[in-house]
């Protein structure tokens, strides 16, 4: 939330989702005066209510519903299925809808979905909409002034070139204004990806080639901690250099220098003959990569760069090692 104050989003354009919202960032979302809260379970609603009539506000909600339509690029990012921790069943939707009018501190004004990450066709939005547009119906007739409708996010990118590309916006946005047609419902959109997914490159510089034996590796200055989705989910990158080189194709495993065998980009992953010095990227990585960042085995995180034509500017610089550690302290009783 601060954050996105700080980058001069208004208020009035901000949503607060997520299963384990605290009382404090309540009391902060209320302070800014955001759009919506998303709640995603009766607990929660109830510490909400609490705060919000302890400060004399009134919190505008939408509870978000669990349709139980299976989506999403990898059981990871799933989030609309019956098991998953995320949103109310939308079979006790109604009935939580109905308390939650009664609450002080509360004021009902939509409703709120998001199915997955990575989606690469429209038929699970489609599927969880006419649910979610059945709940909406119900919701009216029992006297809920239902005005929203947050649809969430999850439209899928391309990460791997030759292969099926996703849906286009345009294609989601025709349906969308197709099943919501004449509702009277505005529309609140979560893109991430979709905006900045392809957007994004992790820049490395190649330390070493090992050749020999059952592999090549292509040794990266980049690791795991610096773009975590190939070892977290298996995601494939794009490889390419930065200055095309050799005709001449070579077999490597790309991998970093982390001290695990899970620090690997990439697998028999065919490039350009490289060699020692040589920079590469990995694409798509604007989305999920420097959010994702740690600093495992004491790396700095790797500065960002943005670049716009021939202007660029470093937007996060390299910390250096003396200012991590200048956090940590070692008890006298040690």
């Amino acid at each position: 939330l601060q954050r996105a104050l700080r980058a001069g989003i208004v208020p009035e354009k901000i949503v607060f989702s997520g299963v384990g919202k605290t009382k404090n960032e309540m009391r902060a979302a209320l302070r800014a005066g955001i759009c919506q809260f998303n709640v995603e379970s009766e607990p929660e609603l109830a510490s909400l209510s609490e705060v919000a009539k302890d400060m004399g506000k009134t919190a505008p909600i939408a509870l978000r519903i669990n349709p139980d339509v299976a989506a999403g690029g990898h059981e990871k990012i799933t989030t609309g299925k019956a098991e998953n921790k995320f949103g109310i069943d939308i079979n006790l939707a109604s009935d939580v809808y109905d308390h939650a009018r009664t609450l002080p501190g509360i004021e009902v004004v939509g409703v709120d979905m998001h199915i997955g990450s990575q989606i690469s066709e429209l038929s699970p939005f489609e599927r969880a909409i006419d649910k979610i547009l059945e709940l909406v119906t119900k919701l009216r007739e029992n006297g809920h002034n239902i005005r929203t409708f947050d649809m969430g996010g999850g439209l899928g990118i391309s990460y791997e070139s030759g292969k099926d590309e996703p849906p286009l916006p345009a294609a989601y946005a025709h349906m969308v204004a197709r099943k919501l047609k004449g509702l009277n419902l505005k529309i609140i959109f979560e893109p991430g990806r979709a905006i900045a997914g392809n957007a994004g490159v992790l820049l490395a510089k190649v330390q070493y080639i090992k050749t020999g034996g059952a592999r090549n590796f292509l040794i990266l200055d980049a690791a795991m901690n610096d773009l975590i989705r190939p070892a977290l989910y298996g995601a494939h990158h794009d490889i390419l250099p930065v200055i095309a080189g050799s005709d001449e194709r070579v077999a490597y495993d790309v991998v970093g220098p982390v001290c695990e065998t899970g620090d690997t980009f990439a697998k028999q992953y065919k490039l350009s003959k490289c060699a020692q010095g040589d920079l590469v990227v990995l694409c798509s990585a604007g989305a999920y990569g420097a959010v994702q960042s740690g600093t495992y085995n004491t790396r700095p995180l790797v500065p960002e760069v943005l670049v716009s034509g021939d202007q660029y500017a470093i937007i996060r610089k390299r910390p250096r090692v003396e200012d991590m550690l200048a956090a940590e302290t070692i008890p006298d009783w040690v």
